[in-house]
């Protein structure tokens, strides 16, 4: 089987240029739209480089990852919200249209829970799914606001990442439709310590969402 091609290129978000990559199926059409996000000492090269880009697009998906303002090829741009503050939500909702994405799933570690919660709380149509790891900002939220969002959700974090792996679970956990996914010896940004679990993880709760 041919290798997956990702591409790279850019969007335009709020006046501002925003670098992405993307992979898709080599045969069909997708069957569902990934985005990917990062966190603040990572980019978009993450999702490439650990090859989740490839295996979502080998396993039938559309996957895009973006470089958040700021970060990675996207460094020009400012960050719609000061670090650890939630940005508005409707800054994924102008990333989701140009890209051209009506509804995805949304993969969201660390710093980038700053997009993805606000986003989530106001958009949640736009949600096929919800996969946060660890992310930051689940304490800006009451339980009663997750409580109202039925996104199927995936919350994912390493057993060896005290501090936010324990906070944003018990934050999280108050989304009804959620599955947890502990994996064990796994820091922070666990789909590093542990690529091999973390994508069968995702592809099983990809595959139950459809």
């Amino acid at each position: 089987m041919a290798a997956t091609q990702v591409t790279e290129s850019t969007i335009t978000v709020g006046g501002q240029t925003l670098f992405y990559r993307q992979a898709t199926p080599a045969q069909q059409a997708p069957r569902l739209s990934i985005l990917l996000l990062h966190g603040i000492r990572f980019s978009s090269e993450t999702w490439l480089n650990l090859q989740t880009l490839s295996k979502l697009a080998e396993a039938g998906y559309r996957a895009v990852a973006i470089d958040l303002p700021g970060l990675g090829r996207s460094k020009e741009a400012t960050a719609p919200a000061p670090v650890g503050e939630p940005a508005p939500g409707s800054f994924l909702k102008s990333v989701f249209e140009a890209l051209q994405i009506d509804q995805a799933v949304v993969i969201s570690p660390s710093l980038s829970g700053m997009y993805s919660l606000p986003f989530l709380f106001q958009h949640s149509d736009l949600f096929k799914a919800y996969v946060p790891v660890a992310p930051i900002c689940t304490d800006k939220f009451p339980a009663t606001q997750y409580a109202g969002v039925k996104v199927p959700t995936l919350i994912v974090y390493g057993d060896q990442d005290a501090q936010l792996g324990e906070v944003s679970l018990n934050n999280l956990k108050n989304l009804p439709n959620h599955k947890v996914m502990l994996m064990k010896g796994a820091g922070h940004a666990c789909y590093l310590d542990k690529p091999d679990e973390w994508h069968l993880g995702l592809l099983d709760f990809l595959k139950s969402i459809e």
